[in-house]
């Protein structure tokens, strides 16, 4: 039987738990012209939401959907790179004048695409290959604006646009959306004040345009039936103590209670309960399967940030990093220095802020930098 707990991608409703009613209330604004802002930690189950949104039988029979993740994006032309690209890929699932449509738009990279025996379309294009950008964005939203269907897109990790090289893309991407009748837009976001800036800012391009989610735990009791209902049809069980134990180790954190509860399904077999004995088994056996990873991290770590994260890991999520006690008690240099480190650590993402308070971003991390260092 396939383990039903899963860790990546989306493969229906009855692997999806809960989430009804943001659902709903996406489905809702989604449908009546509305983009949305879709804020949450990163792992909270945002793109999850997405795709099980965008299956919604409302949308599915009655929109082109597109997930567009550009996270790793550093400039307009890459932007412009993955966005063409994730359209291509939604459109060459569908009927052929989809993307022959889409294709006969979008004439700056026509030639690089191929056809494969089937007479589908295969993108070979690198990134470098879009000399001009804005003559591609301007062909992509023309397709957006002109296909049989509504569309509708969501761009995951949209914080990422602060960062391009280029000037004023927010306000270049703006204007596009703005003039686009026929796509309406999500822009999820991991990183809150970033997003908040963005869509909260009377000074910013998308200042109130459009209407914020914020995305928070799966409520344990919902949780807890998913599990249990899982594990029941597999002819296993498992305590519910368990999971609640899993729930209030991670703060409820999607990706982190799925994996743990993906590992002690996995070790769990037909007829047996899976009892609290085998939970710090599990955590141990993910945790150390990512030991390299946390060790070359380290390494990377000046001794100062390598000092810092590790007095964080080890101390109380509520202690303030900067106060004379606290780095007494960690034997840290000066509040300045540490303050220093400390923006390093949240821009390489290892360190996360929330209301003044500091944490290492992994939890799996944590635990291996409390036992390990």
């Amino acid at each position: 039987m396939t383990n039903p707990f899963l860790t990546y991608g989306y493969s229906g409703a009855e692997y999806f738990c809960d989430r009804v009613e943001e659902t709903d209330r996406l489905t809702t604004l989604l449908t009546n012209g509305n983009h949305v802002a879709l804020m949450s930690p990163r792992r909270m189950g945002k793109t999850g939401l997405l795709n099980h949104c965008f299956a919604q039988q409302k949308i599915s029979t009655s929109y082109y959907t597109f997930i567009v993740d550009i996270y790793s994006t550093k400039s307009l032309a890459e932007f412009t790179y993955v966005l063409g690209k994730s359209i291509l890929k939604v459109l060459k699932s569908r009927e052929r004048h989809a993307w022959e449509k889409f294709l006969q738009i979008v004439g700056s990279f026509r030639t690089g695409i191929t056809f494969d025996e089937f007479g589908k379309p295969s993108w070979n294009l690198e990134i470098g290959d879009i000399k001009s950008p804005m003559v591609t964005l301007d062909e992509i939203f023309d397709y957006l604006s002109s296909a049989d269907k509504p569309c509708l897109v969501a761009i995951d990790e949209f914080q990422s646009i602060v960062n391009y090289e280029e000037k004023n893309v927010e306000a270049t991407l703006r204007t596009y959306i703005q003039q686009c009748t026929n796509a309406w837009f999500v822009f999820s976001g991991s990183k809150r004040t970033m997003m908040g800036e963005i869509f909260s800012s009377p000074a910013r391009p998308f200042y109130q345009s459009a209407t914020t989610m914020s995305l928070k735990s799966v409520p344990l009791p919902a949780y807890a039936n998913f599990i249990m209902n899982h594990f029941l049809r597999a002819e296993k069980n498992i305590e519910r103590s368990v999971i609640e134990n899993i729930y209030e180790r991670f703060d409820g954190t999607t990706w982190y209670v799925q994996k743990v509860a993906n590992e002690l399904f996995a070790s769990t077999e037909v007829g047996e309960t899976c009892g609290n004995d085998m939970l710090e088994p599990a955590i141990s056996r993910i945790v150390n399967e990512n030991e390299d990873t946390y060790n070359e991290t380290l390494y990377r770590l000046t001794a100062k940030q390598k000092a810092v994260l590790i007095a964080i890991a080890k101390s109380d999520p509520d202690a303030q990093v900067t106060s004379s006690a606290f780095l007494k008690a960690n034997r840290l240099p000066s509040a300045s220095s540490v303050q220093k480190a400390l923006a390093a650590l949240i821009d390489k993402e290892i360190v996360t802020c929330s209301l003044g308070k500091y944490s290492v971003y992994d939890y799996f991390f944590r635990i291996w930098l409390t036992k390990n260092v």
